[in-house]
């Protein structure tokens, strides 16, 4: 695209800015106005401007990196549906399936508002957010045992939930129907409708200030700013072909040590990931979509190539991806793909490993690769009414090359919150008897890899139902230049008789009655150098810390 006239390097910066004040302010009207905790805690969600071939041009600082190719899968499904002239002013456009409509799971819904100038089709606002629900065989639509997507819940469609500004009723009643606890799920619907109007309104502001003329040329230089600044970064990495290969523990349904395999070209800007290898698409759920895949790869080169870089298609057009049709991650319907993060997460982990001699300074050791997934529903004895919580947990992130890596975050393509034990206890009939890290789960090193976390729940007054899902709990997260592998995590039940069970990865259908309470611990992290580079000072800061145990310490560091 050529640039506009008026459209010099200070003016883009600063209508980019303003674009993205857009996303930012319409994140925070979805944080603060969704119902369920999983968006109005967590931040479950992300907001983005996307032009009018469907690119995604500004996301939300906060979003989610893996939601940057639901949208963009949501925009290209839209226009491959709709002609640009059968969209109206008022429309709103819902989607959440994987398989069909661009989607990567089915409890992430997505929302696109066109944005009109003068009567005439100039831009859309999307947002994406994780519902807690949306039907299927278990509560929260996210539990292990579920063979292919028609068990993981309600699927959508590219279908206008409002047309020319109307509600469609009838369809809304469909989505509602089809979820559990459909008054929350309304909340949150009409939170992310709420957003997308802001969104809108901001937009038409900006084009008052601009004029659309200048904006639709900023949306294009964005777009290839960020595609020139990231083929820089590519060119720093040294020409040559990189492997590596790591497995997934399972998929629920008794596949187990399920591999991906990754080969990375680099010549000169150009760079190519050749997934050929991989495992084929797997019964349990934790296949992906090729778009999944893709947000992956591109979160991988912005974190190891330039951090600061804007989240948008610049970053795809990028990412050279050869990745067979039907396997574990470009998988074909009806496969399963409810825990997809799981193994993007380990995308990330064979593209960092792959790369590490490459970018030394860049890498990291394998964080948690996983989304611990704990769900826990059933009837509230005081309300009578029926409730959800789900919650997905942080662990470790590995050691760097100056610092230790952090204890219980979310680590690379999650970026979702802590949900705080007052709000569990609040909000839910549910109580935490402790919260904290799990002791020596970080792996050492010169720096050590960080600490998984450690939850224990009980139901009061009442039965309730465990489901969860989790990843790194049978293969450790392995370390860089000579460190020691984290630690892997666990889901244990304690029974009334204080019995104690260790439970599947991928737990499903758990009875807990009043009383008995469900342990979660998530995974470390692996640590970065050879543990006896480790500082003396670091050492004993580990020891003072109660991190760590004296036989760990003797153990890795022998001092």
């Amino acid at each position: 695209m050529t640039a506009h006239q008026d459209l010099d390097p200070i003016t883009l910066e600063i209508v980019f800015n303003a674009l993205r004040s857009i996303t930012d302010e319409t994140f925070i009207a979805l944080t603060k106005s969704a119902y369920s905790t999983n968006i109005k805690e967590r931040r479950d969600h992300s907001t983005a401007i996307c032009d009018l071939g469907g690119r995604l041009v500004v996301q939300a600082e906060n979003s989610l990196p893996i939601h940057l190719a639901s949208m963009t899968g949501l925009m290209a499904s839209l226009l491959a549906k709709y002609d640009l002239a059968d969209i109206e002013e008022g429309d709103l456009f819902v989607a959440n399936d994987p398989h069909v409509a661009g989607g990567t799971h089915l409890p992430d819904i997505n929302l696109a508002m066109p944005v009109f100038v003068d009567d005439k089709l100039s831009a859309f606002v999307c947002n994406i957010a994780h519902h807690a629900d949306v039907g299927g065989m278990a509560p929260g639509s996210m539990a292990g045992g579920m063979s292919e997507i028609y068990q993981e819940g309600l699927r959508i469609p590219v279908v206008k939930l409002f047309r020319r500004g109307e509600l469609q009723e009838d369809l809304f009643e469909i989505l509602l129907l089809n979820v559990r606890i459909p008054e929350e799920r309304r909340g949150d619907y009409y939170a992310q409708i709420a957003a997308c109007r802001l969104g809108r309104r901001r937009l038409l502001e900006a084009a008052e200030t601009y004029s659309m003329d200048m904006l639709q040329a900023a949306f294009g230089e964005i777009i290839e700013r960020t595609e020139r600044r990231m083929r820089e970064g590519v060119a720093q990495i040294p020409d040559g072909t990189y492997h590596f290969e790591d497995v997934m523990d399972d998929d629920g349904l008794g596949t187990v040590n399920i591999p991906i395999k990754v080969k990375i070209d680099v010549a000169g800007d150009r760079i190519h990931f050749d997934f050929t290898g991989t495992s084929p698409q797997v019964a349990g759920n934790i296949n992906v979509t090729l778009n999944a895949t893709q947000a992956s790869v591109a979160y991988c080169l912005k974190a190891l190539l330039d951090p600061e870089i804007p989240n948008n298609e610049g970053v795809l057009e990028v990412c050279e991806i050869e990745c067979p049709k039907g396997t574990l991650l470009n998988c074909s319907p009806p496969a399963p793909v409810a825990a997809r993060a799981n193994t993007s997460q380990r995308i990330i982990d064979v593209v960092i490993g792959a790369l590490a001699d490459a970018l030394p300074d860049a890498t990291v050791g394998a964080a948690n690769g996983a989304n611990t997934t704990a769900v826990f529903s059933g009837t509230d004895p005081v309300t009578g009414k029926e409730y959800l919580y789900l919650e997905t947990l942080g662990g470790g992130f590995g050691g760097r090359n100056d610092r230790d890596g952090k204890d219980g975050v979310q680590v690379h393509i999650t970026n979702t919150s802590n949900l705080p034990v007052e709000v569990i206890e609040m909000e839910y009939p549910l109580r935490v008897l402790s919260y904290g890290l799990v002791e020596d789960s970080g792996g050492a090193g010169k720096y050590r890899g960080g600490m998984g976390l450690r939850r224990e729940i009980t139901p009061v007054g009442h039965d309730c139902i465990f489901n969860g899902a989790g990843e790194r709990f049978s293969n450790e997260p392995w370390a860089v230049f000579g460190g020691s592998s984290g630690g892997t995590g666990q889901f244990i039940h304690t029974k009334q008789d204080g019995h104690e069970k260790k439970l599947e990865i991928k737990p499903s259908g758990i009875a807990l009655k009043a009383g008995e309470k469900i342990l979660v611990e998530t995974p470390g992290a692996g640590g970065y150098g050879a543990p006896e580079e480790r500082s003396d000072a670091a050492i004993t800061d580990d020891v003072e810390s109660g991190k760590f145990s004296d036989a760990y310490v003797k153990r890795h560091y022998g001092r």
